[in-house]
């Protein structure tokens, strides 16, 4: 069992953000804004469950922890607006499935002119383990499995040409999933080892902007 305190970590945040949008406060409910907090009340277990029946898959154990906490959230950094209630989440290939091919031809044929320029072939070459299994500052968001994408689960609203995705087909030892920011402009997506740790980098990230 996690001992990570989302509602202690997402409170913090919660009232950082609400600092940053002072003069924006009227795009939010008037108990938003008096109760600090951005959240919303948390899914129960049986809400879980019937998302679980519903994808067919169990969800990770960090993104669940998360969502008991609060189903859903409202902005949580500039480039994502809404991160999805339970009842809302999707897989990516059914709410988004043209977005998916034009990224994945796109990165095909960036590949294929790269190869040309390199070494005169232009076939579609699969990202090793060695390049992929990289996380961190030293991870090149450009190492993308992109056929990833067509298996992925939509947690968020599409953001600023940006979206949080899991991804199933890389799971740790304790169950939780691969998590993206995944974004057109990147191009790819900064990948993280669980829902947790792709939300502690984005608080990060979200410090850093505010302070800049």
């Amino acid at each position: 069992m996690s001992t990570f305190d989302w509602h202690d970590f997402l409170r913090q945040w919660s009232q950082e953000i609400l600092a940053s949008m002072e003069d924006r406060h009227n795009q939010l409910p008037i108990e938003v804004i008096e109760s600090g907090w951005l959240g919303y009340p948390g899914a129960t277990e049986d809400h879980i469950l019937q998302t679980e029946i519903r994808l067919e898959t169990t969800l990770p154990p960090s993104y669940r922890e998360f969502l008991k906490v609060t189903n859903g959230w409202r902005q949580i950094t500039p480039f994502i607006y809404k991160i999805w209630s339970i009842e809302e989440v999707e897989w990516f290939s059914v709410r988004r499935p043209i977005w998916i091919e034009q990224f994945i031809s796109e990165n095909i044929e960036i590949q294929r002119v790269r190869a040309q320029r390199n070494n005169g072939l232009g076939n579609y070459q699969r990202i090793l383990d060695n390049e992929y299994f990289i996380y961190g500052e030293h991870q090149d968001c450009s190492k993308l499995r992109t056929e990833y994408l067509r298996t992925a689960l939509e947690i968020s609203d599409k953001g600023e040409s940006s979206i949080y995705l899991l991804n199933p087909q890389i799971v740790t030892e304790s169950g939780e999933w691969e998590a993206w920011f995944f974004g057109d402009w990147l191009p790819g997506a900064d990948r993280y080892r669980s829902f947790q740790e792709m939300m502690q980098a984005e608080y990060k990230i979200f410090l850093e902007l505010a302070n800049s």
